[in-house]
């Protein structure tokens, strides 16, 4: 095989599909070695997608940042004029994902072991968790903390309450692959469906409202709630709340993320801890590809200052 030649496409004997290796052996292994990678593009990267030529030094990939894939076609290319080997590539290659991953986890060891330290016997004010969760969100990359809001409040209550979050969709996962109506997706003991929200970290749109409608000609809700780091437009604000009698009885609602949160922080007072921590795990617990380590990291540099 010319490892240039990842697509079938560019023909010859040599050639071989590079997402098939992925798909039968890259990604099992990266999840199972926990590795800090996403399994889930490699050769479906947009700087690699649809290259139906040989990968040579003068092929202009794009891409962030530029000198990396010049790098990555220079170490191809070095590989294919056997000025290396396969073999050692791949070796340094899982040598280095092993150093970097190792090290991730020592600092988040080392961060969860001084948070411990710093516990106080008095549990935070509704109003400094409030502070805590916004300056989390102003980080970047953070477009996936809307929804373990959510999820951590219903999660917290549910007992209370009688209703219960469904499983978590993955980050990228679209709403017309996993059938799932909304980011977040409440249902009752029974399983019946009540209510389902969607985060934008952006103003909501005529345009949006109109998506979610398309749904609801399929599942009947009590509640489509849109929650969203903007304001929110009077105009669209109108078009929501005039939706109750044309979709049967389902109430569409655009709330301010923040809102929200501090009004059932307030109203489950005494939920506000459970509601901190079930937050924290499900930061600490997704893939890098939905939150990266950065997040994960800075959640727990906010949280012991604001325990200190």
């Amino acid at each position: 095989m010319d490892i240039r030649k990842p697509y079938t496409q560019i023909g010859g004997n040599d050639s071989y599909s590079g997402r098939s290796y992925d798909e039968q052996y890259i990604t099992a292994f990266i999840f199972k070695h926990e590795l800090p990678c996403n399994p889930t593009t490699a050769f479906l990267t947009p700087a690699l997608r649809n290259h139906n030529r040989i990968m040579t030094l003068d092929l202009q990939l794009e891409g962030r940042s530029a000198a990396l894939y010049k790098t990555a076609l220079e170490l191809l290319d070095d590989i294919a004029t056997t000025r290396v080997t396969a073999k050692m590539v791949l070796t340094q290659i899982v040598r280095e994902l092993t150093a970097i991953r190792d090290a991730k986890r020592e600092r988040m060891v080392s961060l969860l072991q001084s948070l411990e330290t710093h516990q106080v016997e008095l549990p935070l004010s509704a109003e400094r968790i409030l502070t805590l969760i916004e300056q989390h969100l102003k980080l970047p990359h953070s477009s996936r903390l809307p929804v373990f809001i959510v999820a951590a409040a219903y999660e917290s209550v549910g007992a209370t309450i009688e209703e219960r979050i469904r499983p978590l969709q993955a980050h990228n996962a679209a709403d017309s692959q996993t059938g799932a109506v909304g980011d977040v997706e409440i249902v009752l003991k029974s399983e019946h469906l009540i209510a389902a929200y969607e985060m934008k970290m952006r103003r909501v749109t005529k345009d949006d409202i109109d998506a979610a409608l398309q749904k609801l000609q399929h599942h009947r809700l009590e509640h489509y709630i849109f929650i969203t780091t903007e304001s929110v437009e009077f105009v669209v604000h109108e078009y929501a709340a005039s939706l109750y009698a044309l979709t049967g009885g389902t109430e569409v609602v655009i709330l301010d993320c923040m809102g929200f949160l501090r009004h059932f922080l307030h109203f489950f007072h005494q939920n506000r801890q459970a509601f901190l921590e079930i937050y924290q795990r499900l930061v600490l617990g997704e893939p890098e590809s939905a939150v990266r380590q950065e997040l994960k990291e800075a959640w727990l540099a906010l949280r012991q200052a604001a325990q200190t």
